[in-house]
């Protein structure tokens, strides 16, 4: 399940690549607008075959980010991502390069497309390991790296620590809110990430705008 996760991410992650290619836009902000389309596309198309073989409801509880059916036995796979992240933070000064443009990048001497690939199948074997395991998070990708790099730029090695605890933070902090708002009963983690992680987004998107100002 993991190795077939793990391809239809690598797929769409490439897939993704290529939309941003073709899309002429303006300001690197619409690069995560544009990854929130594109996921809705997908997750339409799920939704689809779901509806077509009578698998919503399955789908949709083993999509929703849950802590709550974390226990031995289930979380193990886990692991498979830390060999990920040492890999990650070797190659963090290559993915910054990476980050200023593929002719930037070419003019220093890098191999673009290389370093771009081994990105996209660090991010897509993650991806495909924590959805398997915990389910979907919605935003928190999106805006705990865009929070570290206001106070710690856009240097990849010097902020990956930073991104590492501040997402563990904000993950424990929504995770405990959600088990205490309706106590005993319990919200789910991705909807309290979802709904305190949009309007963390809508604020960056509106400093952003008045920054710009």
């Amino acid at each position: 399940m993991m190795l077939l996760s793990f391809g239809f991410a690598l797929l769409g992650t490439f897939i993704f690549m290529k939309i941003l290619d073709k899309v002429k836009y303006k300001d690197v902000i619409f690069i995560p607008l544009v990854g929130l389309m594109f996921g809705n596309i997908v997750g339409s198309m799920t939704t689809f075959f779901a509806y077509k073989h009578d698998l919503i409801q399955s789908i949709s509880a083993w999509l929703h980010g849950d802590f709550s059916m974390i226990m031995k036995g289930r979380y193990e796979m886990l692991y498979i991502s830390i060999p990920i992240v040492i890999v990650a933070y070797l190659y963090a000064d290559k993915f910054t390069v990476a980050g200023m443009g593929e002719e930037f990048a070419v003019n220093l001497g890098l191999n673009y497309k290389q370093v771009v690939n081994i990105g996209l199948v660090i991010v897509a074997l993650v991806t495909s390991v924590v959805i398997l395991t915990v389910g979907m998070i919605p935003f928190l990708g999106l805006i705990i790296p865009n929070i570290v790099t206001l106070y710690r730029g856009d240097h990849l090695k010097k902020s990956l620590a930073h991104t590492a605890l501040l997402g563990a933070v904000f993950v424990l902090f929504c995770d405990v809110l959600g088990r205490i708002i309706i106590y005993p009963y319990e919200i789910a983690i991705g909807l309290i990430v979802g709904v305190i992680g949009s309007g963390i987004f809508l604020y960056l998107l509106m400093r952003r705008k008045a920054y710009d100002h």
